[in-house]
């Protein structure tokens, strides 16, 4: 069987935002269906930069937090990104999380309100020309069934494979088949021979994602209540060292991929089957950095 590909996570972090590009092309020529940028660095210039570098891929933003620009200027580069690409920019939205946003001195509200206001002075901006398809960040009921109400997609990071089926259950059937409607995960991947080693690259990635207060939550509704307890008390102690250590190897299975490139094929597929339209994958490498990262994965194709 045929593995169907997936969408690639890129990001364009200082002294690699021309080889970044570069390697966009590539993605392009080798046939993969989309690429999506994270909020690391300037998504949108990447995004921008992407517009004019390929001619057919989907790409966007997974995902710009709402409160970094005023709502005018996001909708005028939104639109501009939109138009030069011939409609082939997604643009991905997210109410991010409170450390993040404190460390810029921004005051969240809350996250439904916020979201809701957002969207609507987006499309009140005048003049502006044609919006892309917006997707809103999404992990638990509320704002999934808000992404449909109001958007034209959503996008999980880190979902938990065995909770998709409930999560997307509150998804009318015309959204969950529509393929006008996007369904994306950002899944953290290391391609590897050295199970152990990929294993603990991935709990790397996932360890700061634990000690966000939502993400605990959301892993607990999936079913990961004694795991997210035990970081609450590593938290508590203030042994934060302790917290990989809490991450299980089941957990780990069904948040991210990790293994030969059979088995993260075979994964890529159970993420499909499980809903996903669009699996994002998150390279990353047990043997050297991102560029490392890209290179092995690319390589199993």
């Amino acid at each position: 069987m045929t593995t169907r590909m997936p969408a690639i996570s890129l990001a364009a972090v200082p002294g690699r935002r021309t080889a970044t590009i570069e390697l966009a092309t590539q993605l392009e020529k080798r046939g993969f269906p989309g690429i999506y940028c994270p909020s690391l660095g300037d998504n949108l210039a990447l995004c921008e930069a992407l517009a004019f570098a390929t001619n057919q891929i989907r790409f966007g933003t997974s995902i710009t937090p709402i409160y970094t620009r005023h709502v005018q200027d996001f909708a005028q580069t939104a639109a501009f990104i939109n138009e030069v690409s011939n409609g082939r920019f997604d643009f991905g939205i997210g109410v991010s999380h409170a450390p993040a946003m404190d460390r810029l001195g921004v005051k969240q509200g809350k996250p439904l309100t916020d979201m809701r206001k957002f969207v609507a002075d987006l499309r009140a901006v005048p003049r502006v020309g044609d919006l892309p398809r917006i997707v809103l960040a999404t992990l638990r009921t509320k704002m999934i069934r808000l992404a449909e109400e109001i958007g034209g997609g959503m996008v999980f990071a880190n979902g938990a494979r065995s909770h998709m089926r409930d999560s997307l259950a509150v998804l009318s059937a015309s959204a969950r088949t529509n393929d006008e409607f996007f369904i994306g995960d950002m899944i953290p991947t290391c391609v590897s021979d050295d199970i152990e080693a990929a294993k603990a690259v991935n709990r790397r990635t996932l360890t700061s994602y634990a000690m966000l207060p939502n993400y605990r939550n959301y892993w607990k509704e999936a079913g990961y209540v004694d795991e997210m307890e035990a970081v609450e008390k590593a938290i508590a102690a203030k042994q934060f060292d302790r917290v990989p250590e809490c991450l299980s190897d089941r957990w780990l299975a069904d948040t991210t991929l990790f293994g030969t490139a059979k088995q993260v094929r075979d994964g890529i597929e159970a993420w499909f089957e499980a809903g996903i339209k669009t699996p994002i994958i998150v390279p990353s490498s047990a043997a050297g950095g991102q560029m490392k990262a890209f290179e092995e994965f690319l390589a199993i194709w």
